[in-house]
């Protein structure tokens, strides 16, 4: 079964409710009734009730199938407002500031997952992740376990021309910029979490470096071998290695040239880089000339499920996503 059926047949077997920020965008419509459809995910879309309901209509939906929240005229804003109040006022929030700020779809949206109306939720297609992540941190919060909250792309190579096919995690790509290696070590244990709850295989975790099992020496070497150490002391049974160069972590011969002591042999499935300037090339290059499918980014240490799409995403990138958000909802958050 290819990876992404797997996350599908997943989220059918456990459905969940999701509520989509962004319910006025035409790829956000067609991707909820898709997910409807597979029986995947109850769905809530955000939005002004008549652009969001004239949105079905255009896409053959059935009002009646997928919830309409308006938080100009919700029976739920009264409610979300003063919680977010009470959540926020050390923060300097008064009840007329948040008031408005649960009027912004956003912020209803992760406000109803805290609150318990719905278990996960999407948003990106049109706002920033700057606030995207942010709405969702300011509400739902970090996991208590988790020291830091991180992405990661969950990459697809199914073609035919992968010689390696399968489900491969790369983290951090899209939120921590520079991470010590405390922050690279808590990136590197929750992305392990993250790739068995969706590939529903054991993680292989490599450290990413421009070089291998001390042939560079350098500070930021440093960083990872000392981010390796760490995760390893944080999670002693988790199979993990660094640092290594891209090729001795994902090429057997190239592992056994260069690292003959690994115990990844040139098998990792989840790549930890040293840094967001590396990680968000490498993905880009991977899908872009690799012709790797890539879905992101997934947010992972937070209390509850909050995912980010592309600006750039297609109703195909939106309904992969809420199966992703799903998984994570039933017993998969990382």
């Amino acid at each position: 079964m290819k990876p992404l059926d797997r996350i599908l047949e997943a989220a059918k077997a456990a459905p969940r409710h999701i509520v989509l920020a962004e319910g006025e965008d035409p790829r956000i419509v067609e991707g909820a009734l898709r997910a409807v459809r597979a029986g995947i995910a109850e769905i809530t879309l955000v939005g002004n009730r008549e652009i969001v309901g004239g949105q079905l209509a255009v896409a053959g939906g059935n009002r009646d199938a997928i919830r309409i929240e308006d938080p100009a005229s919700s029976a739920l804003t009264q409610r979300l407002a003063a919680a977010y109040h009470a959540l926020r006022r050390n923060k300097g929030v008064d009840e007329v500031a948040a008031a408005a700020a649960v009027r912004s779809p956003l912020v209803f949206a992760a406000m109803m997952v805290r609150e318990d109306h719905a278990d996960g939720t999407v948003g990106g297609a049109v706002a920033t992740t700057a606030d995207t992540v942010r709405a969702a941190l300011q509400t739902i919060g970090r996991a208590p376990d988790v020291g830091l909250v991180s992405s990661f792309f969950l990459m697809m190579l199914c073609a035919p021309h992968h010689v390696k096919k399968g489900a491969f995690v790369f983290a951090d790509c899209g939120l921590v910029v520079d991470p010590d290696a405390a922050g690279l070590a808590d990136i590197a244990v929750t992305s392990a979490r993250s790739f068995e709850a969706l590939a529903g295989k054991p993680a292989k975790v490599a450290m990413l470096s421009f070089s291998t099992a001390g042939s560079a020496a350098h500070e930021r070497v440093s960083k990872v071998v000392e981010a390796t150490r760490l995760a390893h002391t944080a999670a002693p049974g988790l199979v993990i290695d660094g640092e290594l160069q891209f090729d001795s972590a994902f090429v057997e011969a190239v592992s056994a040239a260069k690292a003959p002591d690994s115990a990844l042999h040139g098998e990792a499935n989840v790549f930890v880089f040293p840094n967001l300037d590396a990680a968000n090339i490498g993905y880009k290059i991977a899908q872009r000339i690799g012709g790797a499918a890539a879905i992101g980014p997934i947010l992972q240490g937070l209390a509850k499920p909050a995912n980010d799409l592309s600006r750039g995403c297609n109703a195909d990138d939106v309904f992969h996503m809420i199966a992703v958000t799903v998984v994570q909802a039933s017993g998969g958050q990382g």
